[in-house]
């Protein structure tokens, strides 16, 4: 039986520092959510408040409708998958799984059926016999999985599960961490500081920032439409650009930069006045060549073109002084060049609007 997720006001203070301060959220039963942000912003310690190896200062925490004040680890139903997956090095595969059945009380007649199972879902029944020492990090990954999903937790906490992976076999193991969370059907929760894997395994991502809860939405929410200059930040490559917001008597919205040149909007969704823009390089279109750009499009020369295998970034200084960068796939067909002249244009639906910079 999955479990529903509740904090309620909680605060949590270690000396003076505020860890969290006043944090409330609900994940809803059998939902895989991800807590995102920097080193020391509190996702930890809400994973730990969790878990119950802390106990907060104020404020309720409810896990399936139970209130989790005072009750230790082991009374949570809770499986926790560390950061460096604390396998014991001195068991087998199957031995590490077996051990929270072992220590949970099981019927012992029933544990190597449940062992089987467990390494049979992440394919690793034929590494049953090995200790941890003689298989590669995503095996291991794997062991620790299946030893916090044997017990049939209600709720799995992951703490940054990938991060001690090599870049290719992290972006490998989210698709199939994500399916193996799918087919247990917990609850899921996962702290991580990688933007990528918060959007990947996360239904939603809780955006933290200082102790406090920044922004809540799907991954599609967070990235394009950011509450905040630090979430348009965090979350991935932005373009700044300061100016003002304009309304037509027709209510056509525009954005007009400082330098001069302007861009539409779909919708004025703020008063007339002072505004920053902010757009996604996925947002930026180049236009150079025979091509011919949409009107009004300011102009400029590319600088620099970055490669990151299947996309590529392109870096253009546009003739009114500002730098502005464009996300393109990677076809090495129609590739600009440097110093190449183009024109650029904004996607109206992807630019949102903040107050400006103090």
């Amino acid at each position: 039986m999955t479990a529903s997720v509740e904090f309620a006001g909680v605060s949590k203070r270690f000396g003076a520092v505020a860890a969290i301060s006043d944090i409330s959220f609900a994940v809803k039963a059998g939902e895989t959510v991800a807590l995102l942000g920097p080193s020391g912003c509190g996702k930890t310690t809400i994973l730990r408040l969790i878990a119950g190896f802390e106990q907060p200062d104020s404020g309720a925490i409810t896990i399936g409708g139970r209130d989790m004040f005072g009750l230790r680890p082991y009374e949570r139903n809770v499986g926790l998958l560390f950061q460096h997956y604390a396998l014991f090095p001195h068991m087998t595969v199957a031995e590490n799984v077996a051990y929270g059945l072992r220590h949970r009380g099981a019927a012992a007649k029933t544990i190597p059926a449940r062992v089987r199972e467990m390494l049979e879902l992440v394919r690793m029944i034929e590494f049953a016999d090995r200790r941890p020492d003689r298989l590669s990090g995503g095996q291991q990954q794997r062991v620790a999985l299946a030893r916090a999903l044997a017990t049939q937790p209600t709720l799995v906490l992951l703490d940054e599960p990938l991060s001690a992976l090599d870049a290719k076999l992290r972006h490998d193991l989210r698709a199939e961490l994500k399916q193996l969370l799918a087919a247990v059907g917990s609850t899921a929760i996962v702290v991580t500081h990688d933007q990528e894997e918060a959007m990947s395994l996360g239904e939603r991502v809780f955006v933290m920032s200082r102790g406090a809860l920044m922004q809540i939405g799907s991954p599609n929410d967070v990235y394009w439409r950011p509450h905040s200059r630090f979430v348009a930040d965090f979350m991935g490559r932005t373009n700044w650009f300061e100016g003002a917001l304009t309304v037509s008597p027709s209510g056509q919205a525009r954005f007009t930069a400082a330098s001069g040149w302007s861009a539409p909007l779909d919708a004025a969704d703020r008063p007339a006045g002072p505004a920053s823009l902010c757009i996604r390089p996925e947002g930026v279109e180049i236009w150079g060549g025979p091509d011919p750009s949409p009107a009004g499009s300011p102009a400029g020369r590319v600088l620099d073109v970055v490669p990151l295998g299947p996309v590529r970034q392109v870096v253009v200084q546009l003739h009114t002084g500002e730098r502005i960068v464009a996300a393109q796939p990677n076809r090495a067909a129609d590739a600009p060049a440097p110093g190449m002249s183009v024109s650029v244009s904004l996607s109206p639906d992807a630019i949102v609007l903040f107050p400006p910079a103090a």
